[in-house]
């Protein structure tokens, strides 16, 4: 229900002051409850915006610290991928868990937008949402239950990886071809064209990534050039600049032939691991990101959320139960059935389909940045964001039940 209260106008320091005090408050209370941070914000934009209080508004100022808030999001979560994480989830058994867990949802998403008679790039992005699995939330949780390092968290872990990669990959194709007429010979030609750039920066990165194993044959090679060019720099965090120097130039390229920054700063990020920067300046690097992130631009960007989250745009009821009912089946089927054909039991598979219903933080970024780029509506972003609400709240409960019966039979037949 949105209330008519008179708009405030504060100044903007005034208003930022406001909406980071209130989302970390309501941030706070929600890991308080074993829940993300991310929920809290997101509610403390919803009580500060238009949709309760109407104090404040997303304002051209917000929005570029909300950008920023994405960019560091969008490194953190390259940062936990291993790109030999990826190449595993890519073999053998695997693959099948990986390409079932993400297809089998998107279809779904894609036969909701039909049934209900969407415009084709909502049709798609829907699936899109509703097939991504948020991997920062996912390791969260599963370090919240002790099982991160199990073999199921792992798995959950790898088919995560590989999901947010394939859902970036399509998130680039989508914005590039938004402004496409949509007849199926545009769009058919303009997807060629984008993929063809795509794969074009994907070589380069696995060029990149060539280069930097090569080179980091010799014992600690890349760290030790790493720590000769600190030494000379005299300025404070020339570490932290260093790295963002080069996260930076692939988010450039990708800017250049067309495609989104997010899609070169995440493939960056990856390729900045411990084995080739060293342990140290990896840790040093990802504190000092996340301290950025998570104590202020994050806040800011999903309270940002809240704040264009307008519960009254919702008049389709019909689809946005659909898309959460969808959400939770297909994701749940996905990677259960991907378990079953990897043989893997029955109770294992179950709690592979529960580890990768979370959507949180990846997908609350891509909706945002599909709203932006005038993909999706006020009512359909609404939508999604009660649907990753919704799944990432469930997730962990789910999970912690699924995990407790697979304790129970290891007990039972020891």
């Amino acid at each position: 229900m949105e209330f008519n209260v008179p708009s405030l106008e504060l100044p903007f320091f005034a208003n930022l002051l406001l909406l980071l005090v209130l989302a970390r408050f309501f941030g706070e209370i929600m890991e308080r409850f074993k829940q993300p941070a991310m929920i809290g914000e997101i509610l403390a934009g919803v009580l500060l915006g238009p949709t309760i209080l109407n104090f404040i508004h997303r304002t051209e100022e917000l929005k570029v610290i909300s950008e920023l808030g994405v960019f560091l999001l969008v490194i953190i979560a390259g940062l936990e991928i291993n790109l030999d994480e990826i190449i595993k989830s890519m073999k053998g058994r695997n693959i099948v868990i990986s390409v079932l867990a993400f297809f089998i949802p998107i279809l779904a998403g894609f036969f909701v937008g039909r049934h209900f008679d969407l415009d084709v790039m909502s049709t798609i992005f829907i699936g899109l949402c509703v097939a991504i699995t948020a991997l920062p939330v996912s390791i969260r949780i599963l370090m919240d239950l002790g099982k991160l390092n199990s073999p199921v968290g792992q798995k959950i872990i790898s088919v995560a990886i590989f999901d947010d990669v394939i859902a970036l990959t399509i998130l680039g194709i989508l914005l590039d071809i938004k402004d496409v007429e949509q007849t199926f010979f545009n769009i058919t030609n303009a997807t060629l064209l984008t993929l063809l750039k795509l794969s074009s920066f994907l070589i380069l990165v696995i060029v990149t990534y060539r280069i930097i194993r090569n080179v980091s044959k010799e014992e600690n090679f890349i760290e030790n050039k790493l720590n000769k060019i600190i030494s000379v720099l005299k300025g404070k965090e020339s570490l932290f600049a260093v790295f963002f120097v080069f996260i930076l130039i692939f988010a450039t390229i990708t800017e250049s032939i067309g495609l989104h920054f997010i899609i070169g700063a995440f493939f960056a990020s990856m390729l900045i691991s411990k084995e080739l920067v060293g342990e140290k300046h990896l840790n040093t690097f990802h504190n000092t990101t996340n301290s950025m992130a998570m104590g202020f631009l994050a806040p800011i960007f999903f309270a940002g959320i809240g704040l264009e989250f307008q519960f009254s745009s919702i008049q389709n009821y019909p689809l946005l139960f659909a898309i959460i009912i969808v959400s939770f089946l297909s994701k749940i089927i996905g990677g259960y059935v991907g378990g079953r054909f990897a043989r893997l039991d029955h109770k294992v598979s179950l709690a592979l389909g529960f580890g990768l219903n979370a959507r949180g933080i990846m997908e609350l970024v891509i909706a945002n940045i599909a709203y932006k780029a005038g993909i999706i509506n006020t009512e359909i972003f609404s939508i999604l964001v009660i649907m990753g609400l919704i799944t990432t709240l469930a997730t962990p409960f789910l999970l912690k039940r699924s995990f407790k019966s697979i304790d129970n039979k290891k007990d039972h037949l020891s």
